[in-house]
């Protein structure tokens, strides 16, 4: 089966950023690039051909991006009726992953990331990459975030295949913070000196790291292990960089539904570059 990046458009300038990011991702990989208008619910008479109309000329503007950065792309699209987030889990279940675009508000509050990009992001069983209208650094490094407590295969390969495809650097980021003194046992790490935990906490990621370094050789892999806050790290870490590679783990809360996570949540919202939200088990 021919592999496949979906890209939603609405006609913003977001969108049309994410288009055409997905275009270039779409040539890196080899893929088929599928551009996806969704909304609305069909309904009869003057009123629908309107519709209808208008997303064709969605369409249109997108191919006509796409075409002008990557005239060689395999290039499909579909205006897909319904509700907006559910047609575009749809059209992403077997996808390689699916793009959309982020809305910057300013400098000062970073992104805003609207009900359908978050409920897309929060729900969708592939990765999603959300994408802002800025100067592109597509040359930029790649930047993974990591917790070695919780190693997640899906987070590390969709990061190490990325900088791969792009001949680009993967520079991973790990934060590590001291457990509260009442879960902290015999031998724990937390006890040590803390250059000792230091060297530890460096031991544990390269131990994680090591069989996709040798799955990837060609993947030059720098690291950043430090005490602090994850997202600030990574924000300042993805300053400049061509992706942010995070995780989002795959359960649902009673009563609350999916969630992204507060690091996820917080770097989607902040970060400057393209971000991709890998969920995992």
């Amino acid at each position: 089966m021919e592999r496949t990046l979906c890209s939603g458009v609405d006609g913003s300038p977001e969108s049309l950023a994410a288009a055409r990011w997905a275009a270039e991702e779409a040539v890196l990989r080899d893929a088929r690039l599928h551009l996806i208008h969704a909304g609305g619910q069909g309904p009869k008479g003057p009123a629908g051909a309107i519709a209808r109309r208008r997303a064709r000329q969605i369409l249109d503007e997108a191919e006509e991006q796409v075409r002008s950065v990557c005239p060689s792309v395999r290039l499909t699209d579909e205006h897909a009726e319904g509700p907006a987030t559910a047609a575009l889990l749809r059209a992403g279940d077997d996808a390689v992953m699916m793009v959309l675009g982020s809305r910057g508000l300013s400098a000062v509050t970073g992104l805003f990331v609207g009900s359908v990009a978050q409920g897309v992001v929060a729900r969708a069983t592939r990765p999603a990459v959300l994408v802002r209208v800025a100067e592109r650094q597509p040359d930029g490094a790649v930047v993974l975030g990591i917790d070695v407590t919780e190693p997640c295969d899906e987070v590390i390969e969709f990061a190490f295949s990325s900088a791969l495809v792009r001949r680009a650097p993967l520079h991973v980021v790990h934060a590590w913070s001291d457990p509260s003194p009442a879960s902290i046992g015999p031998g724990e790490i937390a006890l040590a000196e803390q250059p000792k935990q230091v060297q530890e906490w460096e031991g544990f990621v390269d131990a994680v790291l090591q069989p996709w370094r040798l799955k990837h050789p060609d993947v030059a892999v720098t690291e950043t292990v430090e005490k602090g806050r994850s997202a600030p790290m990574l924000l300042d870490a993805a300053a400049g960089a061509g992706l942010l590679v995070v995780g989002r783990r795959v359960r649902e809360r009673p009563r609350i539904g999916p969630q992204t996570g507060p690091v996820t949540h917080h770097v989607i919202h902040h970060a400057t570059c393209p971000v991709a939200v890998v969920p995992h088990l």
